[in-house]
């Protein structure tokens, strides 16, 4: 790591601290806020949304100035359309975002813009070309593959980022321990990617200076745009870095198999799947007893254990450690009941 990467990853987190406020008060002021008119929804009095926008500001100003100014981006295996591609599925996403929190789109609606996301990132060239055999060496993957694998973990993670915004500060938070996680994996020996390690360290501290703002109680929330972009930024930076999916995977593991879990026991009980309700696991835990700022430090503390996994094991015992991530899953659910009356003065 160069000394100069302190200026653009500290610029991502200053910046933004500085635009998360300029978009709270635009929030504020058109009020495009979050409601609690829901018995799923904790936080008192409107709460600002669009909070997306102001780590996609911070993220897109350094990386176009790192982009302009030097050469570093495109020294490996990354060209610029790899970059505009990424940003403007961003932007996309942001476009989306603030129509659903300003109009309340339909399901339906709000979809194409996670699709079109997704679509353009593959056609910016963003691909896996192999795959680490746990055996050892690699599969090397055709282009069609590439892309269907591609679009379908990139929707997993925008859906799973986005059905996972229930608790002040916890998809922010897990999703910076995910890009600190895979910027730090891009370092090592073993890879050694600078390229990317420098862009995930950028998105870290974009996403980090957010969490100030986000972190119980909450003064401004990702909104629908924010919530999915925090799930494409991982998503894309697992798989520009050599697919590093087993990292992400590692990290957000609890959150991606709690959405599944939850999905399939809606599906099962003739409901609707998209319909919002308080059986996810952050909710059992709030509803058990815990605060929101514990419940969040727990899938803290959980995401950074399994992520330092990655440095100490290999490709088997990785397959492990998220095989141990699924049995933790199913015992939890099994434990936890299904709803308990939560105590107010535990949510201080």
């Amino acid at each position: 790591m160069e000394l100069w990467w302190l200026l653009p990853v500290l610029g991502g987190f200053v910046l933004s601290i500085i635009f998360t406020d300029v978009v709270r008060l635009f929030a504020l002021k058109w009020h495009v806020t979050d409601v609690p008119n829901e018995d799923r929804k904790k936080h008192k009095g409107a709460i600002p949304l669009l909070g997306g926008f102001g780590v996609y500001l911070a993220f897109t100003v350094v990386v176009l100035a790192v982009l302009w100014s030097t050469g570093h981006f495109t020294a490996g295996a990354m060209g610029n359309a790899h970059i505009y591609g990424f940003l403007g599925g961003g932007a996309i996403l942001m476009l989306g975002g603030y129509l659903d929190d300003r109009f309340h789109l339909k399901p339906r609606q709000s979809l194409v813009f996670p699709l079109l996301a997704a679509s353009l990132a593959i056609v910016s060239g963003i691909e896996v070309d192999k795959v680490t055999n746990p055996a050892g060496g690699v599969f090397e993957i055709t282009s069609w593959i590439s892309d269907a694998f591609v679009f379908i973990w990139l929707m997993g993670m925008m859906y799973t980022t986005k059905l996972l915004d229930g608790i002040d500060g916890l998809v922010s938070g897990i999703g910076a321990i995910a890009l600190a996680m895979i910027g730090l994996v891009a370092l090592s020996t073993a890879f050694f990617q600078p390229d990317v390690a420098l862009l995930s360290l950028i998105a870290f501290g974009s996403v980090l200076g957010f969490l100030l703002w986000n972190m119980h109680p909450a003064q401004i929330f990702l909104g629908e745009g924010g919530s999915t972009f925090i799930g494409y930024l991982v998503g894309v930076m697992a798989v520009i870095s050599g697919s590093k999916v087993a990292t992400a995977l590692l990290v957000i593991g609890i959150p991606a198999l709690d959405v599944a879990f939850v999905m399939w026991g809606r599906w099962r009980a003739g409901g609707s799947v998209k319909q919002a309700d308080r059986s996810h696991l952050h909710f059992k835990l709030y509803d058990r007893g815990l605060g929101q700022r514990e419940v969040t430090l727990l899938y803290f503390v959980i995401a950074i254990l399994f992520g330092a996994v990655t440095f100490l094991f290999s490709s088997w015992l990785k397959l492990i450690a998220l095989g141990i991530l699924f049995v933790i899953m199913i015992v939890t659910f099994l434990w936890l009941p299904k709803r308990k009356k939560h105590l107010p003065e535990m949510d201080a």
